[in-house]
């Protein structure tokens, strides 16, 4: 008997990227106390007033079949959410209701490309982009961005691959970087794909964790409507990790067919997750901004950290709930920093070469810890960085 080389070979034949964080549970698994920078998991929980409606919502029978594309009231939210966001005209017909962001991410791949075709994505990326292109049957093909450009991605680096290819995924705000892709940028992207037409998957989980510039959805650019789809998710937004509710935004027929999948593979997302998911999104602005207040405070303490040494510089850190380090000074690459780091120190963070090639001589670090402990730990790993340059 065999498995199949769809599954088999989903990482591509090399590591997971996630080395250094098993090394670190490990070390926790066996009694050591390790400060953990790795992850991507708030170290608040999920708001009181969320669960209890989940709660509510349970008790009250909301625990059968859901319906599969969503319920009717959170499509329609999700809908008025986007719209208001993007002045695109969007409806409960233009949205699905997924179990979280990964599993809008195999989809909405699993409606644009068949078995065979080239699905670009850029480098720095998300552990399971690559892993996500393959599990659809389709070719990754990575285009990588440059630390000189703070890894925004250059039209005329994507347009080489373009007229072979099918889709392009795309990130902003980044995770590993933090980088918030600017007007220009996404304008660039935005004309390769009309010109070759691709389809363009915009991830954007991370769309209410902006601290620098603006988060433009380039679903809202002329003409780009009809060739994008968007994922986005509960689980940064509003500290809903574990109730696995996210959402693909897109052209209606695409939809559709996006249906006809969940109906064959996930059948939704349960009832009074979907409830308490509807109550979250319409406490509004508050509420969100409430939840990515303490990652904003954070960034600005390791600014102030980081001025005070020269062994490591900081990435632009506009968004999202990591910093991208650049440790290239101590003469080691990501890998060697970071274990090192977690042998000398019991500090874990992620190697840039998790998230690709581009990053190499980098480290990713989660703003997921208190500050008075994350203060601590940075000055610790700028302290050890001066000592190897």
């Amino acid at each position: 008997m065999q498995i199949s080389k769809r599954i088999s070979g989903l990482l591509g034949g090399g590591s997971d990227g996630w080395d250094v964080f098993n090394r670190a549970r490990d070390m926790i698994a066996q009694g050591t106390a390790v400060t953990e920078l790795t992850i991507g998991e708030h170290d608040i929980r999920t708001a009181a007033p969320i669960l209890q409606d989940m709660h509510r919502a349970a008790m009250a029978g909301h625990t059968g079949y859901a319906a599969v594309p969503g319920t009717t009231s959170l499509r329609d939210t999700v809908a008025a959410r986007v719209q208001k966001r993007t002045g695109v005209p969007t409806t409960r017909r233009n949205v699905l209701i997924t179990p979280g962001g990964q599993a809008a991410l195999f989809a909405a791949h699993m409606a644009t490309c068949d078995v065979g075709d080239t699905a670009l994505y850029l480098d720095p990326f998300y552990a399971t982009y690559p892993g996500t292109l393959r599990g659809v049957g389709a070719i990754p093909q990575v285009i990588r961005t440059r630390p000189e450009d703070a890894f925004q991605p250059r039209a005329s680096d994507i347009t080489p691959y373009a007229a072979s290819a099918t889709s392009l995924l795309v990130n902003s705000p980044n995770n590993p970087t933090g980088v918030v892709y600017s007007q220009a940028t996404l304008e660039g992207i935005a004309d390769v794909c009309k010109q070759h037409d691709l389809w363009l998957i915009s991830d954007e989980v991370y769309d209410t964790q902006v601290w620098e510039g603006e988060h433009i959805s380039p679903r809202a650019l002329p003409d780009m409507a009809e060739r994008t789809l968007v994922v986005g998710s509960m689980s940064k937004s509003h500290a809903m990790t574990g109730s696995r509710c996210g959402w693909i935004v897109g052209p209606e027929e695409i939809i559709t067919h996006l249906i006809n999948l969940a109906t064959h593979t996930t059948y939704g997302v349960p009832g009074y997750i979907q409830d308490a998911s509807e109550f979250a999104l319409t406490r509004g602005d508050a509420l969100e901004e409430e939840i990515a207040e303490p990652f904003r405070r954070r960034r600005a303490l390791a600014k102030q950290v980081l001025a005070q040494q020269n062994a490591v510089a900081l990435v632009p850190a506009q968004g999202a709930m990591y910093l991208m380090l650049d440790i290239r000074a101590t003469g080691r690459s990501g890998e060697e920093f970071a274990n090192d780091l977690l042998t000398a120190h019991h500090i874990a963070v992620m190697p840039g070469e998790s998230f690709g090639s581009a990053a190499a001589g980098h480290v990713r670090v989660a703003m997921t810890i208190e500050d008075a402990a994350f203060e601590a730990a940075l000055r610790t790993l700028c302290s050890f960085a001066e000592g190897l340059a």
